[in-house]
């Protein structure tokens, strides 16, 4: 059964998500963390679910503050926003009945992933898909110096992204400053899967390639030729087998 559920962050912002459970027992249920500028629909996290679902394992997709059908103002965005709206999920799921929660996140939501799961101790498994492990890191390369200083002296900036013009503030600088994965990997303590394309044009592999050796229980996987969002029907395909036959296996 699916049902559309609504909870809230620790700002009173209503989201939304979406439970699909089979009506396994004992209470599981993987949360689905979406990416930056995306939603709880995005055609690979739907077949993720498709797949749980036909292996008696329920989830829970739901859209970040500021996204699809969840309140918010975009330009407020921040990693311990997501963060925070990741752990209100898991204390919603916790009072409805789910006792045992894995954690899948991607890119944006792997960041945040990271940091819930660093501090967060009962989830029973971590999966992260091609996710940002050093924001600054990465902007550092992906952005001029000109264009950080410019972000900084406006106090926002607005971005390209395939085709739509976001206004995200500079408050997201200052805060992924002070969320940096490779910094708390150490401190997860369960069953991690990171699988990455190993020709992601948005997110370097390398970060993956380092935080994986940070965490103590971790396995990568680097899928040959895919690029951050698995364009070609065949990089998807190995991404979800590789993603479902982990959660299957650990939860």
């Amino acid at each position: 059964m699916e049902s559309k559920l609504y909870f809230y962050n620790s700002k009173g912002n209503k989201l939304c998500g979406i439970l699909a459970d089979p009506g396994s027992k004992p209470k599981s249920v993987i949360i689905i963390v979406h990416g930056f500028n995306s939603n709880k629909n995005t055609k690979n996290f739907v077949r993720l679910k498709e797949i749980l679902y036909e292996n008696k394992i329920a989830s829970f997709r739901f859209d970040i503050f500021g996204h699809g059908e969840s309140e918010g103002d975009f330009a407020e965005l921040t990693i311990s926003e997501a963060v925070d709206d990741i752990l209100q999920s898991i204390k919603y799921l916790k009072k409805i009945g789910y006792s045992k929660i894995g954690l899948v996140g991607s890119s944006f939501g792997g960041n945040a992933s990271i940091i819930v799961a660093s501090k967060y101790k009962d989830l029973s498994l971590l999966v992260l898909k091609s996710p940002v492990s050093d924001y600054e890191e990465r902007n550092q390369k992906m952005l001029s110096r000109s264009e950080l200083e410019d972000w900084k002296s406006k106090g926002y900036r607005d971005m390209n992204d395939d085709g739509k013009i976001i206004k995200i503030n500079y408050a997201f600088v200052v805060d992924y400053i002070n969320n940096n994965g490779y910094e708390v990997a150490n401190l997860i303590n369960i069953p991690t899967l990171i699988v990455h394309g190993d020709a992601d044009e948005s997110v370097p592999v390398r970060q993956s390639i380092k935080i994986s050796k940070l965490i103590p229980n971790c396995s990568l996987v680097l899928i040959h030729g895919a690029n951050h969002v698995y364009t070609k029907p065949e990089h998807a395909q190995q991404m979800l087998k590789h993603i479902s036959e982990f959660i299957i296996n650990n939860l």
